[in-house]
């Protein structure tokens, strides 16, 4: 390996690193409103499901939207009885199969 190589990994990784530590070094005993906090704490599902949702629909082809609505609903029917996060995905990937095998 050259030497480039060896700091460009470098300085990525500081770059990616530095600012995520710093607002947990610096913010770390500040207290926040209630109303705050519980907002906060749903971000991470909400982008998670708009991250994920478009590519649910369109995960089996532009023209199949139907099989990823048909795991998207058995995902969500598992995942409701709480499930192991395993079987849920096993299970929607399981439903797409079915779907596609039989129905389509």
């Amino acid at each position: 390996m050259n030497l480039q190589l060896i700091l460009l990994v470098a300085a990525m990784g500081a770059v990616t690193y530095i600012p995520r530590m710093v607002p947990m070094v610096l913010l770390q005993n500040v207290q926040l409103p209630p109303f705050l906090y519980r907002f906060f704490r749903f971000i991470p599902f909400a982008a998670l499901g708009a991250l994920i949702f478009p590519g649910i629909l369109f995960s089996t082809g532009d023209n199949n939207i139907d099989s990823g609505i048909v795991g998207t609903i058995v995902c969500a029917a598992l995942a409701f009885f709480r499930l192991n996060v395993m079987l849920v995905v096993l299970g929607g990937i399981a439903a797409v199969f079915l779907w596609e095998m039989f129905i389509q």
